[in-house]
């Protein structure tokens, strides 16, 4: 990975599906990523089943171990208890910049953020024809997509980027069953993304899917769910890292990967001179 205050390094990961029961159970992986990326995006379901009490695990997870920016949507699992509204509540509470048809700019670039929808890709997309629940259904997808062209077109930010919980197109779903692509993304998805030249696309839902693909103007697609960055890169810690290259970071809390070990290994010493000085342990916080 190249270096350099013109870089910034984008850590990615989709369905955690964090539970009751999860507690610690990311630490490490959120520790790796905070060593190594200065923003992190998580492309839904954060949690198992939408529950208030599973965003509360993981907003304490996240808030004791991340310290850079969390961009993140929503999944369908996280909509499951009808409680979304509760659980935005609580991990905007811990600091995660969530969006549904927003967006976010730090370190010079821009996120435009949606849970996006089903109803599948290309010629194979179901139409708004017939049963008005069939029109719903349909609508439910155009309407996301139209969230998000909303979105990129209110970034000024030389660098887009889209993150998504459904695929917007077929390629990052490969590998799952064929009876089950209508349910994993839709190509209208897809439209505002070449329309405006994003620069990368995360999404995730697929969970046997392809780790990669791209627009049909070429912008980087990937698929970050949990279950296939484990299962495609065995040897790496579960998580993309992506570069963007750009020409100014005006963010002025920009540090470097080695500024931030520097910073934290001089807060680790003063807490064992402190313990030194004083023969006991600090009170936990």
């Amino acid at each position: 990975m190249a270096m350099g205050p013109d870089v910034v390094r984008i850590a990615a990961v989709s369905d955690i599906h964090y539970s009751k029961n999860s507690p610690g159970a990311l630490q490490p992986l959120f520790a790796e990523i905070t060593e190594s990326a200065d923003v992190l995006v998580i492309a839904g379901d954060l949690t198992d089943y939408g529950l208030p009490e599973e965003a509360k695990v993981l907003a304490r997870d996240l808030t004791t171990t991340v310290k850079i920016p969390i961009v993140a949507v929503l999944g369908n699992h996280d909509y499951e208890s009808g409680e979304e509204a509760e659980l935005v509540k609580i991990l905007s509470d811990a600091g995660v910049k969530m969006l549904d048809g927003d967006t976010f700019e730090t370190h010079g670039v821009g996120f435009a953020g949606v849970r996006g929808f089903c109803g599948g890709f290309g010629r194979g997309a179901l139409g708004a024809w017939g049963e008005p629940i069939i029109k719903e259904f349909v609508h439910e997808a155009v309407n996301e997509a139209l969230k998000l062209e909303s979105a990129l077109a209110r970034l000024h930010t030389e660098h887009r980027i889209a993150i998504l919980h459904y695929a917007p197109i077929r390629d990052t779903v490969e590998g799952e069953p064929l009876e089950i692509y209508p349910f994993l993304g839709s190509s209208r998805l897809e439209e505002p993304l070449t329309r405006f030249d994003v620069t990368a696309v995360f999404h995730g839902h697929a969970h046997k899917g392809k780790p990669e693909g791209a627009t049909s103007k070429g912008s980087p697609v990937f698929n970050v769910a949990h279950p296939v960055l484990k299962a495609c890169y065995p040897d790496r810690p579960p998580f993309r890292l992506f570069e963007v290259r750009t020409a100014e970071v005006e963010d002025a809390e920009v540090t470097s990967i080695s500024e931030r070990r520097q910073r934290d290994r001089r807060s680790t010493d003063r807490i064992a001179s402190a313990i030194e000085a004083t023969g006991e342990n600090p009170s936990p916080s």
